[in-house]
């Protein structure tokens, strides 16, 4: 089963590597002001980082209808700031949907594969090379809703939290583990090492996601939009399926593909082992 809260799961935990703290400087809301940290706005994602301990907040700004709504929920926040809507839009950008509330937070420490992959059970997501922080996001959050143990990135060409991440993950950033690998292809070896069956998703793949027997520790991967897999990342899944559809579409959006995937899983796993 996946750690419902990544706090309670991480005090039984070794400790990760170092801190990710890079940003996405194409887009500069993502960016807070100062102190290195980023913005999460919206009530979802501000909740999930106020009640994660493992999450450094900077600050809080909030509207006064907003203000008399939060609760902080630990020791050590810092009091929200309060302020009209006008400055909040101001700091977080004004199409922003911060429903008059944002935090400014420092990025997570990410974990190691050693943290997860003795798990008993579950599945675990892996994301190839997928660098859209809105996807990375939504995956997040399906991985969250079906119990996923953790979702799997490459160091290199993966997206980093951003705020357009946070509130794509609606609080899901704070609550599944995130692992970072260096070397993705070493990673999915240890994972069959310990036990785990790996199934890439693949649009020219002849098999189906529905013929196949789910191991009781699955691993679902997914490549880049547009580029699928990268050849030695397909090459090292123990199979690779297509997603049933109608003939009017060729393809889903990577999230949209996890999505359904993580439900199949979730609905059919313990009963098809």
């Amino acid at each position: 089963m996946a750690p419902k809260h990544r706090h309670s799961n991480r005090a039984h935990l070794p400790k990760a590597g170092g801190r990710n703290t890079a940003q996405n400087s194409r887009d500069k809301k993502d960016r807070a002001p100062q102190g290195g940290g980023f913005w999460v706005y919206g009530w979802h994602a501000v909740n999930a980082a106020l009640a994660n301990p493992e999450r450094s907040v900077l600050r809080i700004v909030a509207s006064a209808g907003a203000a008399e709504k939060l609760t902080l929920p630990r020791k050590h926040l810092p009091t929200p700031h309060v302020m009209d809507g006008r400055e909040i839009d101001r700091i977080l950008g004004a199409e922003s949907v911060h429903q008059g509330i944002g935090a400014e937070v420092q990025p997570l420490e990410p974990y190691t594969l050693e943290d997860v992959i003795h798990a008993a059970s579950g599945t675990l997501v892996i994301l190839d090379q997928v660098s859209d922080p809105h996807n990375v996001g939504a995956i997040l959050r399906s991985a969250a809703a079906y119990d996923a143990v953790a979702v799997i990135l490459p160091k290199d060409h993966s997206a980093p939290e951003t705020a357009t991440m946070a509130k794509a993950a609606s609080g899901a950033l704070d609550v599944i583990p995130r692992v970072v690998v260096t070397n993705l292809a070493n990673a999915m070896r240890e994972l069959k090492d310990a036990g785990w069956w790996i199934i890439g998703l693949e649009g020219e793949s002849k098999k189906q996601l529905t013929d196949v027997k789910f191991s009781p520790k699955t691993v679902i991967v997914l490549g880049a939009e547009g580029k699928g897999m990268r050849r030695l990342t397909a090459d090292m899944c123990d199979e690779r399926v297509r997603l049933p559809m109608g003939s009017k579409m060729e393809s889903l959006n990577v999230s949209n593909a996890a999505a359904v995937a993580l439900y199949h899983l979730y609905i059919n796993g313990g009963n098809n082992a």
